[in-house]
């Protein structure tokens, strides 16, 4: 009889225990590379281990290198945590082991996610039939997206991508603001188009792009007479600035383009009502792509790709084979709206994490991150710390002293001291600390002592 039992008691009891002491852990890793290594590796094993030990060896080894992304005081790269429901949700997913990529292969995972793909579409308020993939993350959502739009403008230009490749093909012209994620330029090498298609569009001096910019980068177009994806901004990732999304799409429609939104975390300001206006005119793209391991806090990997013409979604990611199984009832298949073949059902936890929370609480946790963004930029500038964006979401752009190497040491400083964790990153050629706050837990004590741990790092490296 198989001992299912101790492996997974093993495994809950420390994952209990880590949970439980994420308020007061140090936010940051406790061991170098070499004590990993020293502490995991070793010879390739001959023969078999029990599978308990196995775990609690693993869990030991690992412990000092975990980077506690879950705590209410890690500000770094616009990680979320992961809510309750969602968790369990996803320890079910693991053990249910469903592949659903089919209807065929997992009825229930197909239902969860249709299921779930509607309430998504009735949340961001998106046109009623839109399509949804569940896929890794917004790099794979925006290069989704971007296949279908590769596939729509190039099929209305005569040419069959899919079919015919893109040798010989039409030229397509992307226009993207000039601050845009580097996940727009990924997804474009991954579809073979490459980055000198891309038009940069100049921006403000918030990273938005700017509306009279992009007409004028139309109007040499004529209308349609070169096939043109435009790809605007939900949440620019150093300022959290939103592109003037109505206006682009706007315009761009006017010149027969398609819209694309990467708005990875942005988007979910939607979900606001005193945060809504950011977004105003989002339902008029063509495309979006978000993160559900972000705001909604759902555990990675969890991305979500959105297309208000699911034909084209269709035809750029949608296979045929003589032994796959696909659902002659009009039941969901996934694997036409991935780009993956088998995958997890990640849709599963993100309908608990709905569920879970509602509207209501999806709605929470957003204000409350930017209640919370607000409060620590209060917090620095009242100590005369230079701001260098307008909060409008849960982005805050820090920098120390309007010195480079001053600001970069009390970055490495503050992730060294382990009261919190962000990271750097450079804004309009200045070095700066970047606080991103959207953890589900995260609380005014959590800035408090956050805040006061970065005053104390300054005055060190100053001293």
């Amino acid at each position: 009889m198989v001992d299912w039992e101790g492996p997974l008691s093993e495994a809950y009891d420390r994952a209990l225990t880590y949970l439980e002491a994420l308020p007061e852990r140090r936010v940051g890793p406790r061991a170098t590379a070499a004590e990993l290594h020293e502490a995991l590796g070793g010879p390739l094993p001959t023969g078999a281990t029990d599978p308990r030990e196995v775990v609690e060896h693993l869990a030991k080894g690992v412990d000092d290198g975990l980077l506690p992304s879950g705590s209410g005081r890690f500000f770094g790269f616009v990680f979320g945590g992961a809510t309750p429901a969602s968790l369990a949700a996803d320890w079910l997913t693991t053990v249910w082991d469903q592949n659903a990529g089919l209807y065929a292969a997992s009825p229930a995972a197909a239902v969860v996610e249709d299921v779930t793909a509607r309430w998504l579409v009735e949340l961001f308020g998106l046109p009623a039939g839109t399509s949804v993939g569940f896929v890794t993350g917004a790099q794979m959502a925006n290069f989704t997206a971007l296949a279908a739009a590769r596939h729509e403008v190039l099929r209305r230009a005569g040419w069959d991508v899919e079919r015919q490749g893109l040798s010989g093909s039409p030229r397509i012209r992307v226009l993207a603001g000039a601050e845009r994620h580097d996940t727009i330029d990924r997804a474009l090498r991954f579809l073979g188009l490459g980055t000198d298609c891309i038009e940069p569009i100049p921006v403000d001096d918030q990273g938005r792009m700017r509306a009279d910019a992009l007409a004028e980068a139309l109007r040499e177009n004529g209308r349609g007479a070169v096939p043109t994806i435009v790809c605007a901004q939900a949440g620019n990732v150093n300022t959290g600035a939103f592109d003037p999304v109505a206006e682009v799409c706007e315009t761009a429609h006017a010149h027969g383009a398609w819209v694309h939104v990467d708005g990875a975390f942005g988007i979910w300001a939607r979900v606001s009502s005193g945060l809504r206006q950011l977004v105003d005119g989002v339902e008029q793209a063509d495309s979006w792509a978000t993160d559900a391991h972000k705001w909604l806090n759902v555990p990675y990997d969890s991305g979500l790709v959105f297309c208000a013409h699911p034909e084209p979604h269709r035809a750029a990611m949608s296979i045929r084979a003589a032994y796959l199984i696909q659902d002659e009832n009009g039941e969901r298949d996934s694997l036409d709206y991935n780009p993956e073949f088998s995958r997890r059902a990640r849709g599963i936890p993100v309908y608990a994490a709905i569920r879970a929370l509602g509207r209501e609480g999806i709605a929470e946790i957003v204000d409350r991150c930017h209640a919370m963004a607000e409060r620590f930029a209060d917090h620095l500038r009242t100590a005369d710390v230079e701001i260098l964006n307008d909060v409008v979401l849960n982005q805050v752009l820090v920098r120390f002293d309007d010195d480079d190497a001053i600001t970069r040491r009390v970055v490495t400083e503050v992730q060294n001291e382990g009261t919190c964790w962000m990271s750097g990153t450079t804004w309009q050629g200045k070095a700066a600390m970047r606080i991103s706050v959207s953890n589900w837990t995260t609380g005014p004590e959590d800035i408090d002592r956050s805040a006061e741990a970065v005053l104390r790092c300054l005055q060190q490296v100053r001293g």
